[in-house]
């Protein structure tokens, strides 16, 4: 539990989001560690994200209206010459959501390439918490992922702390196997870990939450939450966690990436497990009731 540092640094990729309205779409932003970093920053802590974005006005733009978020984004990165992936949502009737993604050349790939990054790394090691997610290793080469790893260790042997998320996306990997070594290998640098056994059960055919748990913990996370969907979440102590009501949700969209918000804001302000699980439900019911991946925060919204 952390209750006394609360500087936290997420690492990914943050994009333009394209949500379907009708016969048109809505431009807005997203991305897994970019909506839990929000997220955080809504619930009052003191977050820097660290990415890489292009030089053009949509770029700028981003950058701006993840300010007025709260997020600090002096460790955003400008690429000179490429720019910000973009990805679109559509939904179905039971707001469940498919994507189509244009992100093969974005910025937030090559950001360990860039010279600047070695200050923000520098900045980035002292964090009291650090954040990222298969996805954030996904999209990097493999040079780029051994800096990310290295960080994390760095950040621990600092005295902070590491969370990941398991995000399994098949299409950004050459292989199952290729995901599978780097997510264990994240695992063992990570304290709090946040796999979703859907993703699980794709990526090494884990037959239920124990066993991901157990493959977790085995690793060297001894905190993990496995993420359960509309059943809610096993807690370390292998109790299941249902979420506080049932819904028909309008996008689902952010859902396992708001639950994690939840979840490490109220572990930050030293929560109990089972009460910071609590607060991740509440958040992800909040998000998932709503358009988008991040939605506009309204006088419903659960930030403590």
């Amino acid at each position: 539990m952390i209750h006394s540092r609360r500087r936290v640094v997420v690492i990914g990729e943050g994009m333009l989001e394209l949500v379907r309205k009708g016969e048109t779409w809505q431009l807005g932003y997203g991305g897994d560690t970019l909506n839990t970093a929000i997220h955080l920053a809504r619930a009052r802590h003191d977050v820097a994200y660290l990415t890489a974005l292009g030089t053009d006005p949509l770029s700028a733009d981003l950058k701006a209206k993840w300010a007025t978020e709260g997020l600090d984004t002096s460790l955003v990165l400008d690429h000179p010459t490429s720019n910000t992936g973009l990805y679109a949502i559509s939904t179905d009737p039971a707001g469940e959501r498919s994507f189509a993604y244009w992100r093969d050349t974005s910025a937030a790939r090559l950001m360990f390439e860039l010279d600047a990054v070695d200050a923000a790394m520098r900045n980035a090691e002292w964090a009291d918490l650090l954040v990222f997610s298969l996805i954030s290793l996904a999209i990097l080469p493999p040079a780029g992922r051994q800096h990310l790893l290295g960080l994390a260790s760095l950040v621990q042997a600092n005295g902070g702390h590491v969370a990941f998320d398991g995000n399994y996306r098949p299409r950004l990997w050459n292989s199952v196997e290729a995901a599978r070594t780097a997510r264990d290998a994240a695992i063992a640098v990570a304290d709090f870990g946040l796999p979703t056994l859907e993703d699980e059960a794709l990526l090494s055919d884990a037959a239920d939450a124990d066993a991901v748990a157990a493959h977790w913990a085995g690793l060297g996370c001894n905190e993990t939450i496995v993420k359960l969907g509309s059943s809610g979440c096993r807690l370390p102590d292998g109790s299941i966690l249902p979420p506080p009501q049932v819904l028909n949700p309008v996008d689902t969209s952010g859902a396992g990436d708001a639950f994690n918000g939840g979840y490490l804001a109220a572990r930050l302000n030293g929560a109990s497990v089972s009460d910071a699980a609590k607060a991740g439900h509440e958040l992800a019911g909040w998000c998932v009731m709503r358009s988008g991946a991040i939605p506009a925060r309204d006088a419903a919204a659960p930030y403590a």
